[in-house]
């Protein structure tokens, strides 16, 4: 792990005033675009949780957690964690890191930590974890793709929005992905859940996919779509035909239909995985950032 700076030297951030109080304080829906304007000062990095509110609101089950924010003497908000199934913490410095870390360690039920590699070292410190508790542990790298973009790639092929009757192939292909990344096959921990959470994924026409002969070949989840980026996971190219650059082709046709959404499209990738690196740099994107996510069991 990195060394983690104790200040905010992020020029898109504003001043770090020091705060007296060490604690995280639950926010309610009157909060709401208080914190949305916090997270447009970091667009990319902040895609999901701004998606996340923007869907669902601050208090609403779907969300599998609350949001909570640290704030300086001021009363500025200098840091924000979703804080519940999978804790996200975006800190801006070390005062808001150990105050979301804080409000953290009492939620029992955590499936994942994630936050910034810059903070990772800091925050173990603040939510401390025994070493058998944790399931494994990633490193991964935001990337970017930004308008404008070549999408130039043909493809006689074309996407199309995923529809209910897609749902059958789809789930045990997105529960590998989530095994392969997690240890954890989510059909096992909570299949219900895990269907019915895809299943208005594809109502709210977030997942795009080709199939031939009933067989699916590509498959894309836009998660989240901000006014700035659009936060995309689960792609997923048919092994069969993960040569025949059929795969860039596709990614060419998302990339022009959602870069006249927003004028960027973010997603991670595993640092231990080159090949999807090498892929999605084929495709136009650039790294960002770099994350370290914590799976607990």
């Amino acid at each position: 792990m990195h060394t983690i700076p104790l200040s905010n030297t992020n020029p898109g951030l504003p001043p770090v005033i020091p705060s007296q109080d060490a604690s995280a304080e639950p926010l309610n829906p009157r909060h709401q675009n208080e914190l949305l304007r916090f997270l447009e000062q970091r667009p990319v990095h902040c895609a999901y949780l701004t998606g996340l509110i923007q869907d669902n609101g601050i208090s609403n089950p779907l969300n599998r957690g609350g949001f909570y924010v640290h704030r300086n003497n001021l009363g500025q908000i200098q840091g924000v964690g979703l804080i519940g199934h999978a804790t996200i913490i975006e800190a801006t410095n070390d005062d808001s890191l150990r105050a979301l870390a804080g409000a953290a360690k009492t939620f029992k039920a955590t499936h994942l930590v994630m936050c910034e590699e810059r903070w990772a070292q800091k925050l173990w410190e603040y939510y401390p974890t025994s070493k058998s508790a944790i399931r494994c542990e990633r490193s991964e790298l935001l990337f970017e793709l930004r308008w404008p973009a070549t999408v130039s790639h043909t493809n006689r092929h074309q996407l199309r929005l995923a529809t209910l009757e897609d749902l059958e192939m789809l789930i045990p292909v997105h529960a590998t992905m989530a095994f392969e990344e997690s240890g954890v096959d989510p059909r096992n921990a909570d299949y219900k859940g895990f269907v019915e959470r895809y299943k208005r994924r594809i109502l709210q026409g977030r997942t795009w996919v080709f199939t031939q002969n009933d067989e699916l070949i590509f498959k894309a989840d836009v998660v989240t779509e901000t006014a700035q980026t659009s936060y995309v996971e689960g792609i997923w190219v048919n092994p069969q035909t993960r040569e025949s650059g059929q795969g860039r082709s596709f990614m060419a046709q998302l990339a022009g239909m959602l870069l006249w959404r927003s004028p960027s499209i973010s997603l991670l990738v595993n640092e231990e995985n080159t090949k999807a690196q090498s892929f999605y740099k084929r495709c136009g994107y650039r790294v960002r950032g770099k994350y370290k996510t914590v799976f607990l069991k």
